[in-house]
């Protein structure tokens, strides 16, 4: 579980604290249907804030982490990495 005492105290910025892979299809990371695996990283920004980036699996963390598409759904945002409501709240949209 994500806390904001992590973010501000345990986690440098700029790094990626999680990754992994999920299926693009409804009941995982629903982004286009397309029932390819996908790859994603959340960030920690320069500040306590911090997102998730994902794209095809084929590309790797640091150019995810660069070039890859936002989460913005919550739904999805809490599958990926579990957080508590002021940690969430830190989420860069």
């Amino acid at each position: 579980m994500l806390t904001l005492q992590q973010l501000k105290e345990e986690i440098e910025p700029e790094t990626i604290f999680a990754s992994g892979t999920a299926i693009d299809r409804e009941d995982e990371l629903f982004m286009a249907n397309t029932g390819e695996e996908l790859s994603w990283v959340a960030v920690r920004g320069g500040i306590e804030d911090w997102a998730i980036y994902y794209s095809f699996s084929y590309k790797n963390n640091e150019w995810i982490k660069q070039w890859g598409d936002k989460i913005h759904s919550e739904k999805h945002i809490r599958l990926l990495v579990p957080c508590d409501d002021e940690a969430f709240a830190l989420y860069r949209h």
